[in-house]
Order: C-alpha cells, then sequence, then structure tokens
C-alpha cells in the first residue's frame, strides 16, 4: 500500500467532514413527531356546562315541537339530541304515535331550568326542568285527544346530559316530584 499522500488525504477528510455535514443537516430538517393534544375539559366551568345543558334541552324541546308525526324525517333533530336509553325510547315513541296516525298540536315550553351537578370534567351534567305542557297535545286522525284527562299542566323532571362528540346530549329525563314548577 502506497502511503496517501498529503494532497490526497486532504480530498478523503473534505469528503468526510462534507458527509458527517449533510446527516447534521438532514437530521435537522426531519418532521418533528407531532404532539398529541392533551385532553381538555369542553367547558371552563360549572356555569358553562349548565348554560350548554340548558341549551341543548331547549333545543330538544324546539325539536319535538317540530316533529310532524306524518314525516319521519322530522324526528331525526330529537334524535340527534339525545343518547342512550333516552333516545332508543323517543324512537320507540315516535314510531308508535306515527304508526297508529297520531299527530301533535299545540307547544310545550321549558319554563325552569337549574342546573343541579356536574360530574367528571363536565362528561355529566343533572338539572331540574319544568316544561309547560299545558298547550299540547296528542290527537287522533279525528282530532280527539288520546291524552290523559289527569296530566298535569307541568312536567317537573330531572335530566341527565352526557358528553358525546363533543356536545351533550340528553341521556335520561325522569318525573321528579321534588322539582317546585309552580310560582
Amino acid at each position: 500500500m502506497i502511503p496517501p499522500t498529503a494532497s490526497s488525504a486532504i480530498p478523503r477528510r473534505s469528503g468526510a467532514l462534507m458527509m458527517v455535514s449533510i446527516v447534521v443537516m438532514l437530521a435537522g430538517c426531519a418532521p418533528t413527531p407531532e404532539p398529541t393534544p392533551t385532553p381538555t375539559a369542553a367547558f371552563a366551568s360549572e356555569e358553562e356546562a349548565f348554560a350548554a345543558a340548558e341549551e341543548t334541552y331547549r333545543a330538544y324541546t324546539d325539536a319535538l315541537n317540530a316533529v310532524d308525526l306524518d314525516d319521519p324525517a322530522t324526528f331525526e333533530p330529537v334524535f340527534d339530541l339525545t343518547s342512550g336509553d333516552f333516545e332508543a325510547a323517543d324512537r320507540q315513541t315516535l314510531s308508535e304515535l306515527h304508526a297508529e296516525k297520531y299527530a301533535f298540536t299545540g307547544q310545550m315550553t321549558v319554563v325552569r331550568f337549574n342546573g343541579i351537578s356536574s360530574h367528571s370534567s363536565f362528561e355529566q351534567v343533572e338539572a331540574s326542568v319544568c316544561v309547560d305542557v299545558s298547550g299540547s297535545d296528542v290527537v287522533d286522525e279525528s282530532g280527539n285527544s288520546v291524552t290523559s284527562p289527569d296530566r298535569p299542566d307541568m312536567n317537573p323532571l330531572r335530566v341527565t346530559f352526557v358528553l358525546s362528540d363533543g356536545r351533550l346530549r340528553v341521556d335520561r329525563a325522569d318525573r321528579d316530584p321534588g322539582t317546585a314548577c309552580s310560582g
């Protein structure tokens, strides 16, 4: 082997240094992995969660008021605001009313909404709700009411909302005699 001369060693060293420089530069240009977002609460405060729950329940009542039992497509906005067993019960009830050829008349109105509690980063919210049903009815094809004459004008409810796809949905509503709806 012939020892390299000083002049032939210089290009080899420069070439090696150039390769190291290129590798370092390429490493600096490699894409950095995208940071994974830290899960955050959907609401900044309990008051915000209660306001969203109230907006959801009022939208749910409006969707029910807009249902035309002759047109099942009008049921979809109701289902979009509900979840779980509550949605299943609404689907069954509206389907049965449609099959009986009943109709809704009048309007229901939310007259009181009070947030009660929230749980686990506002993923569940509970509220007491008073719904005035005195101006609404369910009638048969002849226009005769099929609603019980003993039905009270006010419907006191304890409503549970759950967070789903970034928004609250009505998940449960139970009659609540402890909710004061008068005065």
